[in-house]
């Protein structure tokens, strides 16, 4: 049994959840690709989405892969910061006991 610590990229907030995103965009595929640790120790969810990063379309298909995970309509799903970044934070609006549980079973799935 090991006894290693999970960090995971969200932190639950009154009424949501908020999430630290890696995107790449032009990645082949829309997918969750897990949880990896950056240089400066900073945790996030990478993400891949199809479309490139021109008119909005990679952040909008980040937020629709990112409801269908998590079970929420994406009208919940909004970009905090990092409109033009590659890391991004998102709040997920809805019950965090809810959402939470999806995220962790949706990764240990993968």
């Amino acid at each position: 049994m090991s006894d290693d610590i999970i960090s995971y990229p969200w932190r639950l907030e009154n009424g949501g959840l908020v999430i630290t995103v890696r995107l790449t965009p032009r990645g082949g595929r829309e997918a969750i690709d897990g949880i990896n640790t950056l240089a400066n120790g900073c945790c996030v969810l990478s993400v891949r989405v199809r479309p490139p990063p021109e008119d909005g379309a990679a952040n909008t298909a980040l937020i629709k892969l990112l409801a269908k995970t998590t079970g929420i309509p994406a009208s919940a799903v909004r970009i905090e910061s990092g409109h033009t970044s590659r890391l991004k934070k998102l709040y997920l609006s809805g019950d965090p006991s809810i959402i939470e549980p999806r995220l962790i079973s949706f990764l240990t799935k993968t």
